[in-house]
């Protein structure tokens, strides 16, 4: 436990990568966890659906564990929390009403809301947890009602940004409170600031959303025939950007996708949403002229079952693509799915549609922060201390050399990875703690730390040369074949133009069950696998996975 005027921080993800946003704030009156997020699997983790923090660090606190903070609603930020819930009951999860209203959700879906508590804090309320006292301060961001932390804590004054932009043109009218961090920080000086650092490398200044609704009246008052557009399914304030742009051209709206509808719905409860006199559905889209039609699409990173997918591939029951129809692709390409978005948008040309990207348009800006933004909240805040989060280990370095720039002491700008806890006290000293061992969690269905490092090799290598079976039944007492050996490939070879190679295959069976008569059963398993593997080597230059099934009867 850390001393009484100390406060201890253990990231367990979001530093050094982009997702999985997680850090545990330890004081002598207890543990408090700073969101607990998710992040997609990358190209090597084959078959996973989601990756998440090391849960371990967590459960070994769950009786000090004084509850959950979530700054707002990503999935980068709150996507862990089932599974959080469904190891420690009881749990109090504290965010705003959007942000609670998300993680209802998810834990009604399976059957988890009766394990945790959900208590909605406002802007500008305070919250005690223990010897910490947390002040929600708004920031502008992707998804309404975010927070900025501005924490008194027993080793004196914190802010943590959230993820944050400076909008200066807030499309609800609410933007990142400078004011309110302001007043936090004056009189006693600020001990620590920890910052966003996405988009750290970008200069300037980040565009204003009013940009993208300037963009989207020029193209919806300019389109000939319908407009599909897809957006993430949380950005509250694009979606009402869309109904808003629609009503003044005289466009209808069709939604398309069970997460829009959901978020859509929970926005509109919330009045945070003001939906169109008619607003339909993909199960019962309305007979009107494609020049008065408006789509709004899930699918925006290509996802292969998504709505846009359907959409443009021609799988969808009652929607499809049209030579004529404009599409906007309104996010931005999440690292890793370059490639299903670009095969998406070949096929939309292909088909005849115009189509109005990132790249090219100003139609998606992001909610990020850029160089000069993070130097305002810097010297918005004054801190003592500095640490860059939320960012790839280059947008940490970038922002650490502008807090740098900005009169910070090298001393007190440090650079933290996930695992490496970090100890603040009450006289501005930052200490390196050790290490914790740190691994997060690989969730495959319902699988949950079940898949390693040795499974995801066996997986790229099935899918790098596939996998054979040789199955065959001897007699227990003479060893003698009596029936097989079956020759079974997948991924390997295509059997109906090379099933000779199979063929051959089997007379090494054949020849190592003529080395041992009356054979031990594993050891001839091996001598099979081996004799094969390097037949496939030689003959077709591949190391498929050799599966021998020898039955005794």
């Amino acid at each position: 436990m850390t001393e009484t005027s100390s406060l201890t921080i253990t990231p367990l993800g979001g530093l050094g990568e982009i997702g999985m946003n997680c850090q545990v704030w330890d004081t002598a009156a207890g543990s408090v966890l700073i969101d607990a997020g998710l992040m997609f699997p990358d190209d090597q983790q084959l078959g996973v659906d989601v990756v998440i923090p090391p849960l371990d660090p967590i459960l070994t606190r769950r009786e000090h564990l004084l509850g959950v903070i979530l700054t707002h609603a990503h999935e980068d930020h709150i996507g862990a929390v089932p599974w959080l819930v469904s190891f420690i009951n009881g749990l109090k999860i504290y965010g705003s009403p959007l942000t609670l209203a998300f993680v209802e959700h998810k834990l009604h879906e399976r059957c988890l809301l009766d394990r945790a508590q959900l208590i909605p804090v406002g802007p500008g309320e305070d919250l005690t947890l223990g010897d910490m006292t947390f002040h929600f301060v708004p920031v502008s961001h992707s998804v309404p009602q975010g927070y900025a932390l501005a924490v008194d804590t027993p080793a004196g004054k914190i802010v943590h940004t959230g993820d944050f932009k400076i909008e200066p043109h807030p499309f609800n009218g609410i933007g990142t409170d400078l004011n309110m961090l302001r007043t936090f920080a004056a009189g006693k000086p600020v001990q620590l600031l920890l910052s966003d650092s996405t988009n750290a490398e970008n200069a300037g200044w980040t565009q204003s959303e009013l940009i993208v609704s300037e963009t989207f009246d020029q193209i919806f008052q300019k389109a000939e025939g319908r407009i599909i557009l897809t957006l993430f399914a949380s950005h509250i304030e694009r979606i009402q950007m869309v109904f808003d742009t629609a009503a003044k051209t005289g466009r209808e709206v069709i939604v398309s996708g069970r997460s829009l509808l959901n978020n859509i719905e929970m926005a509109r409860d919330l009045g945070l949403m003001h939906l169109p006199e008619t607003l339909h559905t993909d199960q019962m889209p309305p007979d009107i002229p494609p020049e008065q039609t408006v789509i709004i699409a899930t699918g925006s990173q290509g996802e292969t079952l998504s709505a846009l997918s359907r959409i443009v591939n021609g799988e969808h029951r009652r929607l499809s693509l049209h030579s004529g129809d404009t599409v906007i692709m309104s996010s931005r390409v999440i690292p890793g799915n370059a490639r299903a978005v670009n095969r998406l948008v070949n096929r939309m040309y292909q088909l005849g549609a115009r189509v109005f990207h990132a790249e090219e348009y100003p139609v998606h800006v992001s909610g990020h922060a850029r160089r000069e933004e993070l130097r305002t909240m810097i010297r918005t805040i004054r801190p003592r201390c500095f640490i860059p989060v939320h960012g790839e280990y280059r947008h940490l370095i970038r922002h650490r050399d502008l807090a740098l720039e900005e009169g910070i002491q090298p001393e007190n700008a440090l650079i933290f990875c996930d695992g490496e806890p970090i100890t603040l006290l009450s006289d501005g000293t930052l200490i390196r703690e050790q290490p914790i061992p740190m691994e997060s969690i690989l969730v495959d269905g319902k699988g949950v730390g079940d898949v390693g490092n040795l499974v995801l090799r066996e997986r790229q290598l099935l899918g790098g040369d596939g996998v054979v079976i040789v199955s065959m039944v001897l007699d227990e007492i003479t060893g003698e074949l009596l029936q097989g050996p079956k020759i079974i490939s997948r991924g390997f070879v295509y059997e109906q133009r090379f099933d000779h190679i199979l063929e051959d295959s089997k007379c090494l069976v054949l020849d190592q069950l003529e080395v041992s008569p009356r054979p031990d059963i594993a050891r001839l398993g091996d001598r099979i696998r081996s004799s094969m593997r390097s037949f496939f080597r030689s003959v077709v230059g591949r190391d498929p996975i050799v599966i021998p099934i020898i039955t005794e009867m």
